[in-house]
């Protein structure tokens, strides 16, 4: 008996990987970077406090609502998508059967035998066949949106609670720099981690998450500094 094949696939994982990396990395980026402006601002430890729990409240509705909202568009569409290829079905199934068949002929299949497979789907399940193969639309590609905001909200409520934590227990003259170096680090371990999740290159991630970080960082420092001078 020959042994079984197991793959491992990460695609699956795909919806709500995108949304915790999205609410994780806005988490810390956003709320970092406004606890080192109000620092640099030379605000007091309370001020800086403040800002940043406030930022943590509203970031985290506000990821919920974008992710909600954005990805109830896509599943908006993709339901009218499919209301119409349905109806295609019923009124042409002919002219559906061919343009599915001709989708397979243009993948490399002989004519005849993409016919062929075109019926046996289309026995089985029409619709499903002309959302995965024409429209785009898989079981682990589909639109979720509660998953898509429960996901953002959660963990953008994670990674702004730590450079919170940090501000907090770093001395009030170290708060720039103590909050900078954490939201570095934790940049670099969620990259490392959502790579290693999806199972993509881990230093290419942990590179692009840190340059933007760090970029975020570098900018509110100087406006909060420059203000904090003005003032």
């Amino acid at each position: 008996m020959a042994p079984r094949h197991l793959e491992r696939h990460a695609v699956h994982r795909i919806g709500w990987l995108r949304a915790a990396v999205l609410g994780a990395n806005d988490g810390i980026v956003s709320t970092a970077s406004l606890l080192v402006g109000v620092a640099a601002a030379a605000q007091g430890r309370s001020e800086v406090l403040l800002a940043g729990v406030a930022g943590l409240v509203a970031g985290a509705f506000s990821m919920a609502a974008g992710e909600y909202v954005s990805v109830s568009s896509q599943a908006d569409t993709e339901s009218a998508d499919l209301a119409r290829e349905r109806a295609e079905l019923v009124a042409q199934p002919a002219v559906e059967r061919e343009e599915l068949a001709n989708i397979y002929a243009a993948r490399g299949v002989e004519l005849e035998l993409a016919r062929k497979v075109a019926d046996q789907l289309m026995a089985k399940d029409a619709l499903g066949a002309h959302a995965r193969d024409e429209l785009g639309i898989s079981e682990v590609t589909t639109a979720r949106p509660i998953q898509a905001a429960l996901t953002s909200a959660l963990t953008f409520s994670a990674g702004a609670a730590l450079p919170v934590l940090a501000a907090m227990l770093a001395p009030q003259r170290l708060v720039v720099a103590t909050v900078s170096v954490a939201a570095i680090v934790l940049l670099a371990v969620l990259g490392a981690i959502g790579a290693r999740t999806g199972r993509s290159s881990v230093w290419r991630a942990i590179v692009r998450v840190t340059f933007w970080g760090a970029l975020a960082l570098a900018a509110t420092a100087g406006v909060g500094a420059l203000f904090g001078v003005a003032a």
